[in-house]
């Protein structure tokens, strides 16, 4: 499995293109801003979209994704707690005072424990709350994508919509540290981490340290 990721938008968030060595399809994690240079790098690369996921709703997630969608004419997945913030888009736009697309069309509601297959790979659905309500991970071939729930030395905010702080500590506590250590974490901002670094260097998460004995 191969992981390009470019960092779009004004929010500086990062767009996984996820391909297989096995054929020319891809996935498209967050594609959320910028549509014209996310084109351009897969026309680039000679990638074939297959269907676009969100980890979440928030505006640097879906901006402009509607224009990707529609370039391509594949589906759009998303777990259902978020429709709220999807629906919101142009709102979401005038608090920030940025122009957005319309809200991309859904073609399927994300699953718990539901499988998302990429040529010989397969990511996990794994539900993780307290970002936002419907936040959801990808898991598969020792990666994780993981939006805005857990970053290098940090973790994400909880004073938007649907924010939650006690239920974003136990989603990252009891879905994703007790994924294996040598776990790739792709976030949704900044860079790409582990979560061993992560048990043992995250401020946030090092409160009780016999939680990890």
């Amino acid at each position: 499995m191969y992981v390009h990721r470019l960092t779009v938008g004004p929010f500086e968030m990062n767009c996984y293109i996820v391909y297989d060595e096995s054929n020319s399809e891809c996935l498209l994690i967050d594609p959320g801003d910028e549509p014209d240079r996310i084109i351009d790098t897969i026309r680039d690369m000679n990638l074939v979209p297959k269907r676009i996921i969100s980890t979440h709703a928030h505006i640097d997630h879906i901006r402009f994704l509607s224009d990707i969608q529609k370039h391509y004419d594949i589906p759009y997945y998303l777990f259902e707690g978020d429709l709220p913030l999807l629906e919101s888009l142009n709102d979401q736009g005038i608090l920030f005072g940025l122009k957005t697309s319309s809200a991309p069309e859904v073609n399927g509601f994300l699953k718990e424990e539901q499988n998302i297959e990429l040529g010989q790979q397969s990511f996990r659905i794994i539900h993780t709350p307290g970002h936002s309500p419907g936040s959801i991970s990808l898991y598969g071939s020792g990666s994780l994508f993981c939006g805005d729930v857990l970053f290098k030395d940090s973790i994400g905010r909880t004073d938007l919509y649907g924010g939650n702080y006690d239920l974003l500590l136990k989603s990252i506590k009891e879905k994703l540290l007790t994924l294996p250590d040598n776990t790739i974490v792709y976030p949704g901002h900044g860079d790409t981490t582990t979560i061993e670094r992560e048990k043992n260097h995250n401020m946030f998460l090092n409160n009780d340290r016999n939680y990890f004995i």
